[in-house]
């Protein structure tokens, strides 16, 4: 059984996800305007429009485990905060996302551990699409006077 310190200790390492989703907001409206400069006047460079939409695309990934992270982070909380009916809140947790249609009713019951688990690999997910986003990203700023010379 998880313990208040350790559900608390998850539920602000989860919300750390925010800092990285605001770092992909960033990326993802930077491909957005070089996508969009055309509409500006500036010439069009198809590779860089196709390369911006791929960035906005990662963005939009980025965001969906975001979305997920968030869910958890703050559920964690939740649970840390009243840790001592933990066993109760399990029950009403899992009959909650089953009537919502976030879990599977005939999934078994899994343990604190292996909750803790998928949540962090949630929050690892999160980060291993903004790690693509800004490696594009990067590549796109590096590569755009070559686009520019070639296009």
């Amino acid at each position: 059984m998880a313990t208040e310190m350790q559900l608390f200790t998850l539920a602000s390492l989860l919300r750390r996800g925010k800092a990285l989703d605001r770092l992909s907001n960033a990326v993802t409206l930077l491909g957005l305007a070089i996508g969009l400069a055309p509409l500006l006047g500036v010439a069009a460079q198809p590779l860089a429009t196709l390369f911006c939409g791929l960035l906005v695309l990662l963005g939009l990934v980025e965001k969906y485990w975001a979305l997920r992270v968030a869910l958890d982070a703050e559920l964690f909380q939740r649970l840390a905060d009243d840790a001592e009916h933990l066993a109760l809140h399990t029950a009403d947790l899992d009959q909650a996302l089953t009537r919502l249609g976030l879990r599977s009713a005939n999934l078994e019951a899994r343990s604190w551990d292996e909750r803790s688990r998928g949540a962090l690999r949630l929050l690892r997910l999160q980060a291993l699409w903004l790690l693509v986003q800004l490696l594009l990203a990067v590549a796109i700023l590096l590569g755009l006077p070559w686009l520019s010379i070639t296009g």
